[in-house]
């Protein structure tokens, strides 16, 4: 008897999930072939669906070994979980370790908190996937007027502090290309300026973006690096206008914000030059 639409569409929801379970039961990047062959379909079928799995995030591939593994999207969504329902407390420190066996949210969490309690302001964890920046992780605040949640979402590069900081290591030729190859989105930049800006962000590893994320949206952030000093993330408050004087980030904020990335970035032993 001929497969429904239904049975089809339900059948290929079940197998994807069984796709994430193979990924997230794995402490490596795994290949194709063998996730076809642990979810009983054909190397077509799974591919397909690993595609869609990419398209949202949800999947990360190798562009090098062809490998798979479970996207950072996953942790996002693992944390919005945790802080939405009654889960045990052990389930929430399981769901802050990312699937790749980096420990930057568990690590950035009690700095961020502190941070968010010093300052009254939503404190997140940021991350570059590509060429968006994935909000990560968030400690939020009692304020009445904030901003509305990030976490899980994703956005341009140049669009928001965070990315700005992390993009700012990249050379020119490089953003030159990020910046043209996508729909013609080099008709909405100003290619210089935004390099004039990196350049100085590069400079002070502090960016401050006024309006990218929203109207009447501030967004500070410092970057987090590693051993090698590559940056690995980026510690960003968000907070309405309003609240964000120029005094206060510039001698309140930002230094705090720097403190606090450079304790994150000591755990994954950076040592400043």
């Amino acid at each position: 008897m001929q497969e429904t639409d239904t049975n089809y569409t339900i059948r290929n929801v079940k197998k994807a999930l069984e796709l994430l379970e193979k990924l997230a039961e794995s402490s490596e990047k795994i290949q194709l072939q063998t996730l076809a062959d642990g979810i009983g379909y054909s190397r077509n079928k799974t591919f397909r669906l690993l595609a869609t799995l990419l398209e949202k995030g949800l999947v990360e591939r190798d562009s090098i070994t062809g490998e798979y593994q479970l996207g950072a999207r996953t942790i996002a969504l693992g944390r919005k979980l945790a802080d939405s329902s009654n889960l045990a407390r052990h389930t929430r420190e399981v769901l802050r370790e990312p699937s790749d066996g980096s420990n930057l949210v568990t690590y950035a969490h009690p700095i961020m908190e502190k941070l968010a309690r010093k300052h009254e302001e939503a404190v997140y964890m940021t991350v570059i996937k590509d060429n968006e920046v994935l909000f990560l992780n968030m400690v939020d605040c009692d304020q009445p007027i904030k901003t509305q949640p990030f976490i899980g979402r994703k956005f341009p590069f140049f669009t928001n502090a965070a990315g700005k900081v992390m993009k700012a290591v990249d050379s020119w030729d490089l953003l030159e290309r990020i910046c043209r190859r996508d729909d013609g989105r080099e008709r909405q930049l100003d290619l210089e300026k935004l390099a004039s800006e990196l350049q100085e962000i590069r400079a002070t590893g502090v960016a401050v973006d006024d309006g990218g994320l929203g109207d009447g949206v501030i967004s500070v952030a410092v970057a987090v690096r590693d051993y090698a000093g590559k940056v690995i993330g980026a510690i960003t408050l968000l907070a309405p206008s309003f609240r964000m004087l120029a005094e206060r980030v510039e001698h309140e904020i930002i230094p705090s914000l720097q403190e606090g990335a450079s304790l994150l970035s000591a755990r994954f032993g950076y040592l400043p030059a």
